[in-house]
């Protein structure tokens, strides 16, 4: 049985390297970086699954010190709902300019609804992180 596309998006909050420069203002948490709905209405029952990936680059505070940064996708449109995927990253405390953080997952069994949300956040464990760019998201459904 081949896999049939019903939907894809894209989030794109900023296209190029350091062309953005959002503060990270809370530490460990959750800001919304992407969000997009996708039909889902189409697919199998238990077969349908959303493929995502994404880029999220951010600095050092200036006063570089050890720095964890999350990534978290969710299914829904805020940071308490169904975690679907998530990633941690150490960043490097020798760069002082932007690091690329980049990720791709799936969500396998997602619903078959029209208009399914999918969000992501990001989270520092040190103030003054700096979100530069570039950001973007991508998300893609199939179902068998």
């Amino acid at each position: 049985m081949a896999s049939r596309f019903l939907d894809s998006k894209t989030s794109q909050n900023a296209s190029f390297a350091n062309s953005i420069a959002i503060p990270i203002t809370l530490i460990n948490t959750p800001q919304l970086v992407a969000q997009q709905t996708l039909d889902l209405s189409g697919g199998t029952a238990n077969l349908t699954r959303v493929e995502f990936n994404g880029v999220v680059t951010v600095q050092l505070p200036l006063l570089p010190l050890a720095t964890n940064i999350l990534v978290t996708v969710v299914r829904g449109l805020t940071s308490a709902d169904t975690v679907v995927f998530s990633a941690s990253q150490n960043l490097n405390l020798n760069i002082l300019g932007g690091q690329l953080i980049s990720f791709s997952g799936s969500d396998f069994n997602a619903f078959n609804i029209p208009n399914a949300a999918y969000s992501v956040f990001v989270q520092s464990s040190a103030l003054g992180t700096i979100r530069v760019g570039p950001e973007s998201f991508n998300f893609t459904a199939y179902s068998d």
